[in-house]
């Protein structure tokens, strides 16, 4: 691919101390967007509601004269519509989705890119074909390395003109411990355009950059992908030189329904004294969340929560559990938390993981939260408008 603006040795940007969101970013929050907190009620979210990251543009893409060609270092290399996949043999997986970006714009110094807060998550049941099944048929040849996922999202990023693209291993790719769908349905429709129609790559418990929408084509190599998202976008990074660890799996993360009812401006929540049950859900891409703990003193005290039995047929391995805790709320100002550990032992951390792309901060959340009486109303707290205090933010 040829160059455009900027210069691939130049790092993403570090916001100055005190710098605000600038157009260029507020640009990409209206384009992309966040699911609204309040959508954890729902076991399966919405398409509507189910977070968006489009890295270009959503392309002109339609099924009629869509091609999926699977070559490389393969036997037999496979051209497929939607239609043939859709005549095979279907798997149907409840996943959750999230960005690696997610709480991005919660770190200092901020890294400048998409200003995501904690909204960048989703869960639906996708439906497909197994990646496995499609490149047994193909037959993968010795000394295969990489799967490499083109999408047909096109455009220039730090002076590189290219097509998104990403590599699993090829181990992963062969679903030797997870199964990898090429999907064509959400939720039991077709694929939104935004979520990558007519055809898109899902990988249970990998950050969203590695779900490859609008595939094109499954390139099998001998040697490591080293093309711009992967060699150089999302990898964790302290320092520009770095050449940094490759962003991978989801870390652990536990996040509020939000209770109550919220001030316009600043979103703290205002309740009534007394009691106020708290739900929320949880997920890790190292395996079942085993653990949620919740604080209503901004992370000082903690109380295991309540979680909901995961499904007996296993099908909830790669979805968000929900979890319940009953919190008597006393009059002031609160700030409520939730922390999810998995069943490798790995619990969030209070303080934010901070790296310079702003990737898999998965803090522990901080909720405010104005407990009121009726005769009080919260028109004229300053909690409630955000002023100061622990409520108006972090």
């Amino acid at each position: 691919m040829g160059r455009g603006p900027g210069d691939i040795s130049t790092p993403a940007r570090l916001a100055d101390p005190g710098e605000g969101i600038g157009p260029d970013e507020l640009a990409l929050a209206a384009r992309n967007h966040a699911m609204p907190p309040e959508a954890l009620r729902y076991d399966v979210t919405p398409p509507g509601l189910h977070y968006v990251l489009t890295h270009y543009d959503i392309p002109a893409a339609e099924e009629d004269g869509w091609e999926l060609a699977i070559g490389g270092r393969v036997r037999r290399p496979l051209v497929l519509g939607p239609d043939e996949l859709r005549s095979r043999p279907a798997v149907t997986l409840r996943v959750t989705l999230e960005c690696a970006g997610n709480g991005r714009a919660l770190l200092s110094p901020r890294p400048v890119s998409q200003p995501w807060l904690t909204g960048a998550v989703g869960t639906a049941d996708w439906t497909g074909v197994p990646l496995r099944d499609l490149l047994r048929e193909a037959g993968v040849l010795p000394g295969a390395v990489d799967a490499v996922f083109t999408g047909a999202d096109h455009g220039v990023e730090r002076g590189v003109e290219q097509d998104y693209a990403r590599a699993l291993p090829i181990g992963t790719a062969l679903g030797e411990a997870d199964e990898v769908l090429v999907a064509y349905a959400m939720n039991g429709g077709p694929l939104p355009p935004q979520h990558g129609r007519p055809l898109r790559l899902v990988v249970p418990g990998w950050y969203g950059m590695a779900h490859v929408k609008w595939l094109r084509s499954v390139t099998v190599t001998d040697t490591p992908f080293d093309g711009f998202q992967q060699a150089v976008a999302y990898r964790l990074r302290q320092g520009a030189d770095e050449e940094g660890e490759p962003v991978t799996r989801i870390a652990p993360r536990a996040l509020l329904v939000p209770p109550g009812f919220p001030d316009f401006m600043s979103r703290t929540r205002v309740v009534r004294p007394g009691p106020v049950p708290l739900e929320g859900r949880a997920w890790s891409g190292g395996g079942p969340v085993v653990r949620v703990e919740v604080s209503a003193d901004g992370g000082c005290s903690w109380r295991d929560a309540e979680l909901d039995p995961e499904p007996a047929d296993g099908s909830g391995r790669w979805a968000w559990r929900r979890w319940r805790f009953d919190w008597t709320a006393e009059p002031g100002r609160h700030v409520l938390g939730a922390r999810a550990t998995d069943a490798r032992g790995a619990r969030q951390p209070v303080r934010p993981p901070w790296n310079r792309g702003g990737f898999a901060n998965n803090e522990v959340q901080r909720l405010p939260v104005l407990c009121a009486a009726v005769d009080d109303g919260p028109a004229d707290d300053d909690a409630a408008t955000g002023r100061d205090g622990p409520a108006a933010g972090r």
